[in-house]
């Protein structure tokens, strides 16, 4: 057991829409992501997702609405929901995710922004 430092994980990278692991809980995974620009249209049909903004403003895009989360908020996508995060005017945004082990990154869509291995930091 160990504390972890979020603000020093996050400077151990830069590669956008990459989520680094920092934490195992039971069957959950804990990351931290830097994005920016918009991600793919995607769904989990199995497992919810935790979004937690540490810096910056995310625009998570449904079908029928967009919800603003801002620092310090978090958002659960629920499963089953399409969705598609985002961020406004090159802002670079940085996320906590909270995730079953079994998620896939982009769902059954697969793209260019796609991430099959994650990097344990």
């Amino acid at each position: 057991m160990k504390a972890i430092n979020i603000k020093e994980k996050f400077s151990k990278f830069d590669k956008q829409w990459h989520p680094h692991r920092i934490a195992t809980v039971d069957d959950n995974e804990v990351y931290l992501a830097k994005i920016s620009g918009d991600f793919v249209w995607h769904t989990h049909e199995n497992e919810d997702e935790l979004f937690q903004v540490i810096k910056g403003t995310l625009y998570m895009q449904f079908r029928d609405k967009t919800i603003t989360v801002k620092e310090g908020e978090l958002i659960v996508v629920p499963k089953g929901v399409e969705h598609c995060p985002s961020t406004k005017n090159g802002e670079e945004v940085h996320l906590l995710l909270f995730e079953k082990s079994s998620t896939k990154h982009t769902g059954e869509v697969i793209s260019e922004r796609t991430v099959s291995t994650y990097t344990q930091i």
